[in-house]
């Protein structure tokens, strides 16, 4: 029988839940504020945990970050329940490593969906777990070479999350708590100058890793990410992806590798804003996005015009004029707010 530790302060919503958990043949432990929960986890090693976020003593983010610290609770399936409803408390909760997020008042079938679904996860990695002898968690991590590996790892593993065109995946300031793996679209990091102007600092596509922050500081996110189309990334948390990098250095030393290249990439990026002409900026900025995202001169680079001028650090209407210029001039083709490429060679040429 799977055991169920259910932290909720109002005693109505904590015994009707807890009964409707009970006759669907949970063992279920309850505790009436954040302070005894952490109690109760600790002593009866649930197998899931629901978490209300207003509490008296000790408030639901608070229990998450105390128990995920814990070396004998940080894999325990976390759901919110909660009224609050807001997007930034979702984000919120999500950031701090909780798998769910359900409002009150819930709908009976989504709760245990989204109870049987964390618990169907666990069981997989726990089979994976059996079969590898791994000692710390539920996966073999000792094994990776290469950064293929890696992202392999991270797929088997690693939770899935959406983000729709235009969603905040972390802002600037947030707490740096996850390095993230793109599984589909395109996410963009960008940063907001005091007069509201966004640079783009960077455009990673399917199969990049993202948001890397410093391993041995709790620093913050400098910039902020965002979908710039229906995206989905693998997330996995930064202290656990620092003890695989510590027991696979090979993996180590290839990460370095890739992310000094970017920084390459990065030093180019801002020359060309320096000193290129506004031409010369839209023309390699245009290149390096079909490049970026391997796209073919006969195919619409799928970003909008500020994403790109943001790029290219130029004003959104200077970057749309030199693209009807280089559309007169037979370089490209607009179709719809979609950009053809349809002569790289004289794009490259262009001063």
């Amino acid at each position: 029988m799977k055991k169920i530790l259910l932290i909720e302060d109002d005693e109505v919503v904590r015994e009707n839940t807890a009964e409707l958990l009970e006759l669907a043949n949970y063992k279920v432990f309850t505790a009436a504020n954040g302070k005894i929960g952490i109690t109760e986890a600790k002593k009866q090693l649930p197998d899931l945990i629901i978490c209300d976020i207003m509490m008296p003593e000790l408030n639901g983010y608070g229990v998450l970050q105390i128990l995920s610290r814990e070396h004998y609770t940080k894999h325990i399936p976390f759901i919110f329940l909660s009224a609050k409803t807001e997007h930034k408390d979702i984000r919120k909760g999500m950031d701090l490593g909780a798998d769910d997020y359900i409002t009150k008042p819930f709908d009976e079938s989504e709760l245990f969906s989204a109870i049987e679904s964390r618990l169907a996860r666990v069981s997989i990695l726990k089979e994976n777990h059996d079969k590898v002898g791994s000692t710390e968690l539920y996966y073999s991590e000792n094994e990776l070479k290469t950064l293929d590996h890696l992202k392999k790892f991270f797929s088997d593993n690693v939770d899935e999350f959406s983000f729709n065109l235009g969603e905040i995946i972390y802002q600037e300031g947030d707490n740096s708590n996850f390095i993230f793996l793109i599984s589909e679209g395109i996410v963009k990091t960008f940063k907001i100058d005091e007069q509201g102007k966004e640079l783009v600092t960077g455009l990673h596509k399917e199969d990049d890793f993202f948001g890397f922050m410093s391993f041995s500081n709790n620093l913050a996110y400098q910039e902020s990410a965002a979908a710039v189309e229906n995206v989905k990334v693998l997330r996995l948390l930064k202290s656990e992806f620092k003890s695989i990098l510590q027991k696979n250095p090979e993996v180590t030393f290839e990460l370095i590798d890739h992310l000094t290249e970017n920084i390459s990439e990065i030093k180019n990026q801002l020359l060309q804003m320096a000193y290129s002409s506004v031409r010369k900026k839209t023309a390699n900025t245009l290149l390096q996005f079909s490049k970026k995202m391997k796209i073919a001169h006969n195919e619409n680079p799928k970003i909008s015009r500020s994403d790109l001028a943001g790029i290219a650090g130029i004003a959104t209407e200077t970057f749309i004029r030199t693209l009807s210029d280089f559309k007169r001039d037979g370089l490209i083709d607009i179709v719809g707010r979609h950009i053809k490429i349809l002569n790289v060679e004289k794009l490259k040429k262009v001063n």
